[in-house]
């Protein structure tokens, strides 16, 4: 078997929309650790779904997405992760999508992905905890809430670098 075709983890996450995938991505350039940034910005929804449930998976995002209007999304704050730092997203319909979404995968679910969910979106990581403190602080005294759109969900094969598309369910 070629490395593309050895079963693989399956990750779920949501696309933003251009305009947003740009500016989380520039923040996520000038924030993350180079050697360490090997992915755009993203939100994710599930970090690892066995790669057997792929076909019920894709049937299961396309109909959460066609025919849908996007759900609502914004920037509620930021958050720390210790040694790094988050953009929160408040997003009440993407909740429920997940909800969804865990409830009928629930037994195959990884610890992480069955706990509870705190939708964000990573813009730094790995550093020391004081250097992600600084950060916090400098985003926080300028940081105002606004929209972000939403504008579909996608599934990403794992195979320990970056991301390989597995497909993308886009709202109406």
């Amino acid at each position: 078997m070629s490395a593309n075709t050895v079963p693989a983890p399956i990750i779920v996450t949501a696309l933003f929309g251009r305009r947003d995938q740009g500016w989380f991505d520039a923040m996520r350039s000038e924030h993350f650790p180079p050697e360490r940034n090997q992915l755009d910005a993203h939100l994710t929804l599930f970090h690892h779904l066995p790669p057997s449930s792929v076909d019920e998976l894709k049937h299961r995002l396309s109909g959460e997405t066609r025919q849908v209007r996007a759900p609502t999304a914004r920037i509620a704050g930021l958050m720390s992760l210790g040694r790094g730092v988050a953009y929160r997203i408040d997003a009440p319909e993407l909740v429920a999508i997940r909800a969804r979404l865990a409830d009928a995968f629930a037994g195959l679910l990884t610890p992480q992905d069955a706990g509870g969910w705190r939708a964000h979106v990573t813009i730094q990581n790995k550093v020391t905890p004081g250097v992600a403190k600084l950060l916090l602080e400098s985003l926080s005294r300028d940081f105002v809430p606004r929209e972000v759109e939403i504008a579909g969900l996608a599934t990403w094969w794992y195979r320990g670098g970056p991301w390989e598309p597995l497909s993308r369910h886009m709202f109406a």
